[in-house]
């Protein structure tokens, strides 16, 4: 294929991602499997998996203390029964939509880190996107607190690869970057067929490298949409159908994961993988769509990790779960919750110890209507730094009182 007309057909025809793969600037499916050649990954070595639930979670429709006194009386219709909870013991439970998650739980392969938030918290999304992002809370900085980490690592972006049209600012050090795998699917113009595009993909002879790069860049658009769309995943627009704000995240976690497993299971040398779930922002009428977004996120990460048991690789596999902020305790008049503060985070896979870690926070000590936070965010930063990455978390975070015993 003429790479002139190659990179015609890339600037003028509007393929998505097709400008910045002829420039060179995006990273693909393939770079990142390349890197199973490599040799700089120790043989006991873990894989972190971060999952960011954008919208602001409801901590207290996921672990519910349905016990405890205050809590149908702030809920009101959001309020589930003892009957209705999955019970962990005789004071909270999972939502009803939790199933495999009780599995894992059982399994002791699912670690609970309740009342998990930061001093003063931020009812913005963005402002506290930024905080949980840096992980610096008294002001968001210019890093991630991964970003920061891949510093320390060496620096190349597919050691820390994120399957989002655009990195999120976790990824992002003061010397390197992660990697920005675009994993959407194709858009192509009318009258462009999938053929087209296989055919781009073939390299010529004598090609620059980064034309070849953008080149190789056609067979992965064409294998990563076919894989996309046979996924048993969500469809694009779930979020919506959620009900949910529109604050970032995307719908089909299933499809990202089994990105991740392939990548895990090929043994590449990426350490960390970062994928999202949006839709939780739920103003109205909460009820049914959290249930209903709680059910794929049980059913994606569930059948990850029964995948990743079977390997070796995946049982190196950690898994961590968390969202920008909880939700108030009392519901609104439009049967859903308003931005709140502290929430649960999730650890789950074969190196996880499961059980309950942390304080439930107090349904009738509230600040302003909002959960007191009892277990800072930055403690279980530490814990996968120190027990996944093999980092010093005080270097990375100035910060290292890690949890104890979850891994």
């Amino acid at each position: 294929m003429d790479t002139v007309t190659r990179r015609k057909f890339l600037i003028t025809s509007g393929v998505v991602g097709g400008a910045a793969l002829a420039a060179g600037g995006a990273w693909t499916l393939r770079d990142v499997f390349d890197t199973a050649t490599w040799d700089d990954r120790p043989g006991d070595a873990k894989t972190l998996v971060l999952v960011t639930l954008y919208g602001g979670n409801d901590g207290l429709a996921n672990v519910i203390p349905f016990a405890e006194k205050g809590y149908r009386e702030a809920r009101n219709e959001l309020a589930y029964t003892a009957d209705e909870v999955i019970r962990l013991d005789d004071t909270v439970g999972l939502n009803p939509a939790l199933t495999g998650f009780k599995r894992m739980y059982d399994a002791k392969k699912l670690a609970i880190v309740r009342g998990v938030g930061y001093p003063r918290p931020d009812h913005s999304h963005f402002r506290s996107m930024d905080i949980w992002q840096t992980a610096q809370p008294e002001r968001p900085g210019n890093t991630g607190w991964l970003g920061r980490w891949l510093d320390t690592f060496g620096g190349d972006p597919r050691h820390a690869v994120s399957f989002e049209p655009v990195l999120p600012p976790l990824l992002a050090g003061a010397t390197s970057a992660g990697a920005a795998v675009p994993v959407t699917g194709l858009a192509l113009p009318n009258g462009v067929r999938t053929a087209t595009l296989e055919q781009f993909g073939a390299a010529s002879a004598g090609e620059p490298a980064l034309q070849a790069r953008a080149a190789r860049a056609f067979a992965d658009l064409v294998s990563v949409d076919a894989l996309i769309h046979s996924a048993d995943g969500a469809p694009d627009d779930a979020d919506d159908e959620a009900g949910g704000t529109g604050t970032g995240g995307r719908s089909d976690l299933k499809a990202q994961l089994d990105l991740v497993a392939r990548c895990v299971e090929a043994n590449v040398a990426t350490r960390v993988f970062s994928v999202s779930l949006g839709g939780f922002d739920l103003h109205a009428e909460e009820r049914d769509s959290q249930e209903n977004l709680l059910k794929r996120l049980d059913e994606a990460l569930t059948g990850f990790a029964e995948r990743m048991a079977r390997t070796e690789a995946g049982r190196r596999v950690v898994v961590a779960v968390y969202s920008e902020f909880g939700r108030r305790v009392a519901a609104n008049g439009s049967d859903g919750t308003d931005h709140g503060t502290a929430s649960n985070m999730f650890l789950l896979g074969s190196p996880v110890t499961g059980g309950l870690y942390g304080e439930q926070p107090s349904l009738s000590d509230l600040d302003n209507g909002d959960l007191k936070f009892t277990t800072d965010f930055r403690s279980v930063y530490a814990t996968l730094l120190r027990d996944v990455l093999d980092a010093d978390p005080q270097q990375i975070l100035g910060y290292d009182r890690a949890l104890q015993g979850v891994l």
